[in-house]
């Protein structure tokens, strides 16, 4: 389980980067890299790190899933995840 203050932090960002999105689509199609510049540095997208909507874990994310490898392979095992089935050969 990740730290709760990263996970809080991180869904901050989400806020800003929501805010802010519009002002910064308009800022760049103007060109104005100086006002662009002046906005909160957490309002960019690309700052945002894909965490587990489960635990929180930033590593093994699976994108698909929205969830770490470990919390996948959980609920593959339990069977909470429809289509996906243990492999055997």
């Amino acid at each position: 389980m990740a730290k709760k203050s990263k996970i809080v932090k991180e869904m901050k960002r989400q806020k800003l980067v929501a805010e802010y999105a519009d002002r910064r689509r308009a800022l760049k199609a103007e060109g104005d890299y100086m006002a662009l510049q002046k906005l909160p540095r957490d309002s960019s997208p690309t700052r945002q790190k894909n965490r587990c909507a489960v635990s929180g874990r930033p590593r093994g994310y699976l994108s698909k899933f929205q969830v770490s490898r470990i919390i996948f392979r959980e609920l593959a095992l339990k069977g909470q995840i429809p289509g996906i089935t243990k492999s055997s050969w």
